[in-house]
């Protein structure tokens, strides 16, 4: 079956009594799957206001607290929250990175790959393309064990549960993801599977790998200029030195290693560059050049604003947006992997759920829609802010009204006659004997090159048996 027939298909399943006819159908659907070049400027605005405010909020609060004359731990309150709100924040960023994965950031191909690059990918050190390969696979493969990389992920970090979970147990699992080492290892892990890829990747080309130095380069600009740009500026800061000869030392030292990184980059063939079964929207060559000016501008920047403003500013990056990277953030992502996943199996309207939660929980741990999953992953090219119309619409179709689990709120209660977290990962939830679900159609919007390959994979996880995690 081919992709249009595969989208078709589903279109036709979520007509039900609400439009008999089916061209009714598809236009409903062709509607929702409508996006422009404007909406989610708003959001990514509002993303960065966040950050923007607290770190300014911590700042003062630092400030308030120097001025007063009080011990350097009266900071830690502030410093504390505000990892919290920026780890958060960069979740959002992981969001706007996942609407541009699904081609829906923007209706503009480049424009979508751009600004989900250098607004959203780059800020956190990836890159939207890299994501695609791994969360595509996640979609079309949902909770194969073999196939879904996210399985592969946590299972290599030692972050995956084994579902269905008694509540004592998931509080015990989130305690331990406390632990500074587990939330570095889920990053690493992350890094390796979505940034670097594995061939265990459906989208993998083992044929094609090109040369490992094309990621180890830029790997080693991103991560080691900190490390060696910081030691210089505190050369001038703490050591005696002049500040202004410092400062110029350390740009230099930067723009000579950028422009060596760029050069690299330039020169090397399109065909070095490791190639998958999906073709890329803008070049692989354009795609690190980008990423290394992205950095070289950023690095810049807070060199030049420690020297003009006398502040720590390489030391609060550190604090603002480094500690939280590898701490809250990651925090977030293994919740909302575990509660929109776990526990649950591999039919079409099971394999994940419908959240309703309180406004910081949706900002934090289901960002960009996420607390729709279900019907995300029923339809994964309507943009995140159309999908609680989708889910409304769904709800006519009795099998989706029946099987597509709403959950409300976190207490080992019901609410409002719906399960709550802590119940729907436990053993009264488990769903059972449900038909396996490839989807198909999620590749509807992507330049697939090796269709064929693609769909050996899909017939040998169809014919797998139905499963709960």
């Amino acid at each position: 079956m081919s992709t249009a027939q595969a989208q078709m298909q589903a279109v036709d399943h979520a007509g039900f009594t609400a439009a008999p006819d089916r061209a009714t159908r598809s236009d409903e659907i062709r509607q929702l799957k409508a996006r422009d070049n404007t909406t989610n400027f708003y959001y990514l605005a509002f993303v960065y206001l966040v950050v923007a405010t607290t770190i300014a909020l911590a700042l003062w609060s630092f400030d308030a607290v120097a001025a007063a004359g009080l011990g350097w731990w009266w900071n830690i309150p502030a410093a504390f929250l505000a990892v919290v709100a920026i780890g958060a924040s960069q979740h959002q960023l992981g969001g706007a990175i996942h609407e541009g994965t699904h081609y829906m950031l923007f209706d503009d191909r480049r424009l979508n790959e751009l600004a989900s690059d250098w607004l959203a990918a780059f800020p956190i050190y990836t890159s939207t393309y890299a994501f695609r390969l791994h969360h595509l696979a996640h979609h079309q493969f949902v909770n194969d064990p073999e196939r879904d990389p996210n399985f592969d992920q946590a299972k290599d970090s030692g972050h995956w549960l084994d579902f269905p979970i008694a509540h004592i147990d998931l509080l015990i699992a989130i305690v331990k993801q406390l632990n500074p080492a587990r939330l570095v290892s889920y990053i690493v892990a992350r890094a390796r599977y979505s940034a670097l890829g594995v061939d265990t990747n459906p989208y993998a080309d083992p044929s094609r790998k090109g040369t490992p130095w094309a990621i180890r380069v830029g790997v080693l600009f991103a991560v080691g200029m900190p490390f060696v740009l910081v030691p210089i500026i505190a050369a001038g800061r703490y050591g005696g030195l002049p500040m202004g000869t410092m400062t110029s030392i350390a740009l230099v030292v930067l723009l000579a290693s950028a422009l060596a990184v760029a050069a690299y980059y330039w020169r090397l063939p399109e065909t070095s560059y490791p190639q998958s079964r999906i073709n890329p929207v803008i070049s692989h060559k354009s795609t690190a050049l980008g990423r290394i000016g992205f950095l070289t501008i950023v690095y810049a920047a807070l060199t030049i604003t420690e020297y003009v403003s006398g502040a720590p500013v390489w030391g609060y990056f550190s604090l603002f947006w480094i500690l939280p990277l590898f701490s809250t953030f990651p925090l977030f992502m293994i919740l909302r992997e575990w509660l929109q996943h776990g526990n649950a199996d591999r039919g079409r309207y099971t394999n994940s759920r419908i959240f309703l939660v309180n406004p910081f929980a949706r900002y934090a741990i289901f960002p960009w829609g996420m607390d729709y999953h279900l019907p995300h992953h029923l339809f994964a090219s309507v943009p995140h802010y159309k999908l609680k119309a989708l889910h409304r619409f769904l709800l006519k179709d009795p099998e989706y009204a029946e099987k597509g689990l709403v959950v409300e709120g976190w207490s080992h209660k019901k609410a409002a006659g719906h399960p709550t977290i802590v119940d729907v990962l436990g053993p009264e939830y488990t769903p059972s004997g449900n038909k396996v679900h490839v989807d198909d159609a999620t590749l509807e919007n992507a330049d697939v090159n090796d269709a064929a390959a693609i769909a050996r994979h899909a017939a040998e996880s169809a014919r797998q048996s139905p499963a709960s995690n």
